[in-house]
């Protein structure tokens, strides 16, 4: 997404979910600030967060991220986003 990010993941033992999404947004950070020649704040302080309770909500939650950009209407299907894990899925080139 232009202005967001979802990230579906899995913290192994003896890593906080605070450490990760530290680690997610201080790499990515200095690479995007890099490929775009600036400096400085890349993401905003906060992120939101849900716990996944079952194999059903997993289904749902990953359902809700595919569809983001067709919502936004960034493309038409979810396999049409290049950034997304549905990309080419189900595609005939």
């Amino acid at each position: 997404m232009p202005n967001h990010a979802h990230i579906l993941l899995e913290c192994i033992d003896g890593h906080s979910l605070a450490s990760v999404m530290h680690s997610i947004k201080s790499f990515t950070s200095h690479e995007a600030n890099k490929l775009l020649g600036r400096s400085g704040r890349f993401w905003s302080k906060e992120y939101f967060d849900r716990y996944i309770r079952s194999g059903r909500h997993f289904g749902s939650v990953v359902r809700y991220i595919e569809e983001n950009p067709v919502k936004a209407r960034l493309c038409t299907v979810p396999e049409e986003w290049p950034f997304g894990s549905a990309y080419g899925r189900g595609i005939l080139r």
